[in-house]
């Protein structure tokens, strides 16, 4: 349990902030999780993050919304109330309790066939996936059930956007595997021949007389692929690994786009702006780090979470994109500190969120003037871009040296290599070289060909990129958060201890609504950093 103090006073999560458009509640009756709350722990199942996928069907009533979320063994699916009508939690559609092995992923599509029926992906922890029809709850189908295909976890599993019968998924062992839900899988473990090469990157095909699955193999990186995102136009794949790497695919002819890379370890989170301009990802740099499509280089990086980044996403529902200083879609407006008129807001605003180990939701904004700075550029402080403070004196401990930086986590790793990064140049190399010595030799070759993006445009140092401060940056929840997703009417986070949580947008219910039970009095508000 992430707890923190401050002078003696125990840091409660928080059950509403403030962001610039106005106060977002927690809705406690609406709260998701397992049917029986007692007797909750995170022992056993702190390393499966809890996911949670939405879709929307037609049934008799008109449009309706499902949820699916995953706690250990068990795997979840309601009707999804949103924010106006209370959660029933001891009438799911579909609960389903896996003996010897736990779900890890899942995805929604709904069927084409039947539009008040859905397909649902899950990926396991042996490797195999299974699609789960929703008119047919007493038949699946199961993808690698004999583990001859990859025997490693499943990571992240997707539907393809532009061709619905085929769906993607990612391994710990770092492959990815497409399949056709109308193929079967072969009697025998699949034997590879190499279909496309890259940097960084194999794709490899089949070798059989007839089709079958897996039509392809990828492997990309070194180490897990921990999680991939499909661009809203469905042309570009980008994937986050273990290696600490961003890579962008053309998925359509295999080819890499452009990559970037954290300052150190693994990268664990991706998502997509909705314009399939930019990419957001996050890791255990604890870092933000925002990606552009057409310029193929970081173009921000931003600092508020104190331990690893578990969840990113794009807020379509407030960003500003080519609007010409108009307010965005659903009429929430800028308001200036001293209380006069609002000032125009720039040409591109993108709301980005975000969630972490340390139990904080960040909110992000990406503006125009951030995004027009060129390369190389020494930052300057404006609202919400935070000036780089001076190095510290010599005098105290290379870790209470990075501390007072910002950049410390809880998990700080390779401390000489980071600091040389904050300090640029010559004492970079030098840093690195002395964090490898001390490492030992061990993957020496593999750490020289990741590092020599460092003080590249894939992986600019701290002086030549903007750095993002929070908008807002407050604590939501007892336990480490694992996902993020931004709806029409609210925002939902899920942590590792099962529960899902629906935040309010501002306008959305009334105050009375949303704060009835007396778990909500314990949190007060966070407003605007």
């Amino acid at each position: 349990m992430a707890n923190s103090m401050e002078n003696g006073v125990k840091d409660e999560p928080k059950t509403q902030f403030t962001a610039r458009e106005g106060t977002y509640r927690l809705m406690t009756h609406s709260d998701y999780s397992r049917q029986n709350r007692v007797g909750y722990s995170s022992t056993g199942h702190g390393n499966i993050p809890v996911r949670v996928s939405f879709v929307t069907v037609d049934d008799t009533c008109g449009p309706s919304e499902r949820i699916c979320f995953n706690y250990g063994r068990e795997l979840y699916v309601y009707v999804y109330k949103g924010v106006q009508k209370a959660v029933d939690l001891s009438k799911p559609v579909d609960k389903r309790v896996y003996k010897s092995t736990s779900p890890t992923c899942h995805d929604f599509i709904v069927s084409k066939s039947s539009p008040d029926s859905t397909s649902l992906l899950v990926g396991f922890t042996g490797g195999q996936v299974q699609l789960i029809d929703s008119a047919r709850q007493d038949a699946s189908n199961i993808f690698n059930d004999e583990q001859l295909i990859e025997k490693t976890r499943v990571t992240c599993v997707k539907w393809l956007p532009n061709t619905p019968h085929q769906f993607l998924a990612s391994h710990a062992s770092g492959h990815l595997y497409l399949y056709s839900e109308r193929l079967p899988c072969g009697p025998a473990a699949p034997t590879y021949q190499t279909f496309k090469q890259g940097d960084g990157f194999t794709v490899y095909t089949c070798k059989a007389r007839s089709t079958r699955n897996p039509l392809y193999r990828w492997a990309v990186g070194e180490g897990a692929v921990n999680r991939f995102e499909f661009s809203p136009s469905g042309r570009y794949l980008a994937t986050v690994s273990q290696d600490g790497c961003l890579r962008v695919f053309r998925y359509d002819n295999m080819e890499l786009a452009g990559m970037a890379r954290s300052y150190f370890g693994a990268l664990t989170c991706v998502a997509w702006s909705p314009d399939c301009r930019y990419v957001a990802a996050g890791g255990e740099d604890d870092l933000l780090t925002v990606w552009s499509v057409a310029e193929r280089r970081v173009v921000a990086r931003g600092r508020g979470h104190r331990s690893w980044v578990a969840d990113v996403a794009f807020d379509p529902y407030t960003s500003v994109v080519d609007g010409g200083g108009e307010p965005a879609s659903n009429g929430n407006g800028y308001s200036s500190d001293e209380g006069g008129a609002a000032p125009a807001p720039p040409l591109v605003t993108y709301r980005i969120g975000s969630v972490g180990q340390d139990t904080q939701l960040c909110l992000w904004e990406l503006t125009d003037d951030v995004l027009r700075r060129p390369y190389g550029r020494s930052r300057a402080s404006v609202a919400g871009v935070a000036s780089e403070p001076a190095p510290p004196a010599s005098t105290g401990s290379l870790s209470a040296r990075l501390s007072s930086l910002g950049l410390g986590g809880e998990q700080r790793r390779e401390p000489g290599r980071r600091l040389g990064l904050l300090l640029g140049g010559h004492r970079a190399e030098k840093a690195a070289e002395r964090a490898g010595s001390a490492a030992g030799g061990g993957g020496a070759a593999q750490r020289r060909e990741r590092d020599r993006l460092i003080g590249t445009p894939g992986c600019p140092r701290l002086a030549d990129c903007p750095i993002l401060e929070p908008h807002v940056s407050c604590r939501v929840s007892h336990e480490r958060l694992t996902a993020l997703t931004f709806r029409r009417d609210c925002v939902v986070t899920a942590c590792c201890d099962g529960y899902v949580c629906t935040w309010a947008r501002p306008g959305t219910v009334t105050g009375a609504c949303s704060s009835s039970s007396p778990a909500a009095t314990h949190g007060d508000t966070s407003t605007v950093v």
